[in-house]
């Protein structure tokens, strides 16, 4: 074992059993259960919301506590597959919505309003808890999401979340290099383009920006680095040196826990944004692992689970869920390991690398 190595496991080892994985779970379970009224404002995105809790609860090691609603479960994220025209036209609108709100029986084509269309966050995010749930994908209507894929993406290689147009920027390259690797078809993107939009958003200190001549920041950055790996570019787009330096900035996020820009204040979610980019990076254990855990403990919501975003405040779904990732990353116990790039647990990679076996046989 090298020195690095051995070191990270005596820092793990010297850490309070205080994780309160049961009262996490008990959160999550009502996250898919009920929701306060200030999230009435993501009621149009109640798939990621879904998301954050069933896949917290895979990571947690506790997708039994809902082995009896797990059939209802997929046949709801299946419920917002939103299918071509009638007349089998696409246009961008095909993938997964991200509620019902509109009303819509998405099982009838003929029925669909101009506005039931499909969210590229909202499509890589169902497709993950499809996944994590052990579903075989084979009801994914895989031509239709992919040629979706191929209208969402700009000239400049970034993508546009709904085929209506709106913001572009490294996120949604994130989400359609996720939705194509799940699928195994890459087809529906332009890799040289994006790889040039990646390559022109990485600032004068190495951070990687939303977009070229922006900001760096700790979740464009990761956004970023989990796209090139994916997509298998990561070392024909920087050189070693630029490399070394990406990584510098990245670990110059950490103060206590990290944050996302400089002179920031630290926040939970940054556990994983930036510690999965030093994952990816191969450089993990280069962090202050105390000084994290500790940080994310003083997050923790001690009465009803969760985690909040800075300490003294209430948890909300998206923090408490990249606060447990975040530990996960660090390996702590109760928690299962992670597939940095994928952002959901290895378990689940495990189960898409056998279906892509299969299918390739």
């Amino acid at each position: 074992m090298e020195e690095a190595e051995i070191q990270a496991e005596e820092k793990i080892s010297a850490f309070n059993d205080d994780f309160l994985r049961e009262k996490h779970i008990k959160f999550f379970k009502r996250c898919l259960a009920v929701l306060p009224s200030e999230y009435s404002s993501l009621d149009t995105s109640r798939v990621t919301v879904a998301f954050f809790a069933i896949s917290a609860l895979d990571v947690l090691d506790a997708l039994d506590c809902i082995e009896k609603e797990k059939k209802d479960i997929i046949e709801w994220i299946y419920s917002h597959q939103v299918p071509p025209k009638s007349d089998g036209t696409n246009g961008g609108r095909c993938g997964f919505r991200g509620s019902s709100t509109a009303g819509c029986n998405l099982k009838d084509p003929e029925s669909v309003h101009e506005y039931e269309y499909g969210h590229i966050a909202m499509t890589y995010t169902a497709l993950a808890m499809l996944l994590i749930l052990g579903d075989d994908l084979s009801r994914i209507n895989r031509p239709a999401i992919i040629e979706g894929l191929r209208h969402l993406q700009l000239e400049d290689g970034s993508f546009c979340p709904t085929y209506l147009g709106s913001e572009n920027d490294m996120r949604f390259i994130y989400c359609a290099c996720c939705i194509s690797f799940i699928l195994n078809d890459w087809s529906g993107i332009n890799i040289e383009k994006a790889v040039q939009y990646i390559r022109n958003s990485q600032s004068y200190d190495y951070g990687i920006a939303q977009g070229p001549h922006l900001e760096s920041h700790g979740g464009s950055t990761f956004c970023a680095i989990a796209s090139l790996s994916l997509m298998n570019q990561l070392d024909k787009v920087f050189t070693k040196s630029q490399l070394e330096k990406l990584i510098r900035w990245c670990i110059f996020r950490q103060k206590s826990g990290f944050h996302g820009r400089p002179n920031k204040p630290v926040d939970t979610c940054y556990a994983f944004w930036v510690g999965a980019s030093l994952e990816i990076l191969n450089s993990f254990k280069m962090i202050d692992f105390t000084a994290n855990r500790d940080y994310l403990m003083q997050t923790q919501a001690n009465v009803t689970g969760g985690f909040s975003k800075w300490p003294g405040i209430h948890p909300d779904a998206l923090h408490s869920y990249f606060g447990v990732c975040g530990l996960s990353l660090m390996n702590e116990r109760g928690l299962v390991p992670i597939h940095a790039a994928l952002n959901f647990s290895q378990r689940a990679a495990d189960h898409l690398q056998r279906l892509h076996d299969t299918t390739l046989r």
